[in-house]
């Protein structure tokens, strides 16, 4: 018979085996929840990255201004970028455009012998009609729903009208004095339209060093006079003068004359013998009836006279007759202003 000190030894057998399973139990219960406590949070920090991740990536830049403000000769206006239609009512406009890159829809000419250099792209037939700088045709102008038009120069009087149609400016520069000035706001200015701000930056690089060049060799380089002559008619042009004056106020030239009207537009209508006393040692020669077209008798011919031929320009062979588009068709461009710059150097003995 089993005593009751019996039962009680057995039961604490029994019940000190059952905590021993529930211990072994707990403590497998906390090897199992572990490794997926760890994975849990392995993927939270994984969605959180992502989250962050996500939200660095959809942060939205600023956008790139679609419009620009451009104060010109005749105002300010406010114009968009890259314009798709283009219209452009100046010749030297046009070459500068296309230095930048930058292609056209329509032109307004001068009605002037274009050289071959710029044949193709003056005379592009793929341009919409839209008549001259002088006349255009308003009417095909509207028509054709431009974005941008540009006027300068010649075609600066026809602001008003164009303001009219589609968002207008008007770039025409100065002269003389502020010829760089002004040709380099040109081209930023363009260049901020049409998103041409490193090639513009490098074209005026270019040109800046060029200019500094001849600048340092015009010093010595003895005294200039600017005529242009218009068949048998010959003017002169002085430092400050409306277009040639940037022979003496940019590239340094000394003037042979002082007397000459400063700011004049057309010059000062002048003799052979104020050449002959004004005894240049450079004499630039600008050949207005060939520039236009008009079959006058051409500037060589009407020099070559015995009162000419006794300046020392003449006799030291420093007469030179300048690329007449450039000096005075296409003067207010990048490519004219490079064109003018061969020039000047080709006067340098």
């Amino acid at each position: 018979m089993l005593t009751l000190r019996s039962h009680l030894t057995r039961w604490a057998l029994l019940a000190s085996a059952l905590a021993m399973v529930a211990v072994l139990l707990v403590a497998c219960g906390d090897d199992a929840d572990e490794p997926e406590a760890t994975a849990t949070s392995t993927a939270t920090e994984a969605a959180a990255s992502a989250t962050t991740d996500a939200t660095a990536t959809e942060t939205p830049t600023e956008a790139a201004p679609t419009e620009v403000t451009i104060e010109h000769y005749s105002g300010t206006d406010t114009v968009p970028v890259n314009p798709e239609t283009v219209v452009v009512m100046d010749l030297g406009i046009l070459l500068t455009l296309d230095a930048l890159g930058v292609e056209v829809d329509a032109v307004g000419g001068v009605g002037t012998p274009i050289p071959a250099e710029y044949e193709a792209l003056v005379n592009n037939p793929a341009y919409t009609t839209v008549g001259t700088a002088f006349e255009p045709d308003y009417e095909a102008i509207n028509a054709m729903e431009p974005d941008l038009i540009i006027v300068a120069t010649r075609s600066s009087a026809t602001y008003p009208e164009m303001s009219k149609i589609a968002p207008t400016i008007d770039l025409t520069g100065a002269e003389g004095a502020g010829a760089l000035e002004a040709l380099t706001k040109q081209v930023n200015d363009l260049a901020a339209i049409f998103g041409a701000e490193e090639r513009a930056t490098e074209l005026l690089a270019d040109l800046d060093e060029e200019i500094a060049a001849i600048q340092a060799e015009t010093a010595d380089a003895g005294t200039a006079l600017v005529v242009m002559t218009n068949g048998a008619e010959v003017s002169a042009y002085g430092p400050g003068s409306f277009r040639f004056g940037m022979v003496h106020d940019l590239f340094g030239y000394a003037a042979a004359d002082d007397s000459l009207e400063r700011d004049a537009t057309h010059g000062d209508v002048i003799s052979f013998e104020f050449i002959l006393e004004a005894n240049p040692d450079v004499l630039f020669v600008v050949d207005r009836a060939a520039a236009i077209g008009d079959g006058s008798e051409n500037a060589e011919a009407v020099l070559d006279n015995e009162l000419v031929r006794q300046t020392t320009a003449w006799q030291d062979e420093r007469v030179v007759y300048v690329d007449n588009f450039s000096w005075y068709i296409a003067f207010n461009s990048l490519p004219a202003m490079f064109d003018i710059i061969e020039d000047i150097r080709t006067s340098i003995s």
